[in-house]
């Protein structure tokens, strides 16, 4: 009984901090009240931030898997039989991934080559692949959206009569603008091949394509000189001598433990005449930047949170000085010193929790309609600069961001930032609090 007794009156102690009877005016209370408010405030940008930097980069990494890499990726010797025809190379990728784990694969050959349009030219990757990919993987079905004409026209291309697919070509929606390329356009693409005695002759070969779409993965970046054409017309219409061949290769799940499992039975599947990487590998530098970018992030903004909890600290040393006669009236009828400090930081705790409160709801509906947020200051912003004589200006600049924010609340970094609020508040509060409690009754009445 006694325990329970103890109890009761810290956290009637605890209550009356926060919310006194008296209607005297309280500067201490004031300064609570406002440690609160900035706590909020300080919460609002770090979930924005938080929950934005989660989104971007996982809508990044699922672009650069889904369509560059894939889960992972065999590079195949270029010289060696199995790759001398497009029939040939489907063969060997269909036998070598035929392993426990798989679940697709996709032969591809990439060239780099020379783009030539109405309005000059431009270094290109040409990814030749299997007519149906855009269809048959989902990722290509569900991250490209298509600006122009019909992916279908690229997908039952296939012309009976050659035994070929017709020359037709999907490009990235940069390149289209940089080259004044449209659907229905004729385009040249300029590979070129070594030739004398001793290669010191560059030959270039002329191919002429049919762009049957315009597409965009929301992630210039990485789309940006990108084209698309069937595998059989890299073998009958281009120059192969600095072509690469490769398999992209997914499983149930990028992510998945087993994958370095499968990376090592593919190897041995393939043999000698190719290396296999998973997508970690292949894009380290950039998963790594996305990493330290997301980790800075978060630093600086808990550096803001931070700052505000410290006024909870500044708070409850001034409502130790208010509370000193309650404090001494306390002590002389037996409260402990620890009871005293418990309800101090009490106090602190409620205050981190009634930020929380302000900050984490306000902080998830910025989050949520983040993209109106953005593009409706875009237009503020693009307004006042069209009435200065100046461009248009992009917030969120495709060349370097996703087009649009994924939207993800990250309930893990919530719960990790609630955490870290209400640990903070009662940190900065320990040593005011601390000292509430060894407060003397006698000296407390001998000042008063």
């Amino acid at each position: 009984m006694k325990s329970n007794s103890g109890i009761n009156w810290i956290l009637k102690f605890a209550k009356s901090l926060i919310f006194p009877k008296a209607e005297k005016k309280s500067i201490a209370r004031k300064s609570l009240f406002g440690a609160v408010l900035c706590i909020g405030l300080s919460i609002v940008p770090l979930v924005v931030v938080t929950s934005i930097t989660n989104g971007m980069i996982d809508g990044m990494t699922q672009r650069i898997i889904g369509l560059s890499s894939s889960h992972l990726q065999a590079y195949v010797a270029p010289n060696i039989s199995r790759v001398k025809s497009a029939y040939d190379f489907k063969k060997y990728a269909e036998e070598a991934c035929d392993v426990t784990g798989v679940s697709a694969f996709y032969p591809e050959i990439e060239i780099s080559a020379l783009a030539t349009g109405k309005h000059g030219r431009s270094g290109i990757e040409l990814r030749a692949l299997e007519q149906d990919i855009f269809v048959k993987n989902q990722s290509f079905a569900k991250l490209f959206e298509v600006c122009e004409g019909d992916i279908n026209d690229f997908v039952n291309s296939w012309n009976e009569e050659a035994g070929l697919p017709n020359k037709v070509a999907i490009i990235g929606q940069k390149l289209s603008k940089d080259l004044d390329l449209h659907a229905g356009d004729t385009f040249r693409v300029i590979t070129t091949r070594s030739a004398g005695e001793n290669g010191d002759r560059i030959i270039p070969k002329l191919t002429s394509f049919h762009i049957a779409a315009v597409v965009s993965s929301g992630y210039q970046e990485l789309d940006q000189f990108w084209v698309f054409i069937p595998l059989e017309c890299a073998y009958s219409s281009l120059a192969m001598e600095s072509a690469s061949y490769n398999v992209m290769i997914e499983t149930n799940d990028a992510f998945s433990p087993e994958l370095v499992a499968i990376q090592r039975r593919l190897a041995e599947s393939f043999g000698r005449y190719a290396n296999v990487y998973r997508w970690d590998q292949i894009h380290t530098a950039e998963f790594e930047n996305f990493s330290s970018t997301k980790v800075m992030l978060v630093f600086v903004m808990m550096l803001i949170v931070l700052v505000a909890t410290v006024n909870i600290s500044s708070a409850i040393v001034m409502l130790v000085m208010e509370r000193q006669k309650e404090i001494a009236i306390l002590k002389s009828i037996g409260a402990k010193p620890h009871g005293i400090t418990i309800a101090f930081l009490l106090a602190a705790l409620s205050c981190g929790a009634g930020g929380l409160v302000l900050g984490l709801p306000v902080g998830i509906l910025f989050t949520v309609f983040s993209n109106q947020i953005v593009n409706g200051l875009e237009c503020l912003v693009n307004f006042f600069s069209t009435m200065g004589g100046g461009g248009q200006v992009h917030l969120m600049d495709p060349a370097y961001y996703l087009s649009e924010i994924p939207v993800e609340i990250p309930a893990n970094q919530i719960i990790l930032i609630v955490v870290a609020v209400l640990l903070l508040s009662v940190l900065v509060s320990i040593i005011p609090a601390r000292k509430a409690g060894r407060e003397k009754p006698l000296d407390i009445l001998r000042k008063n």
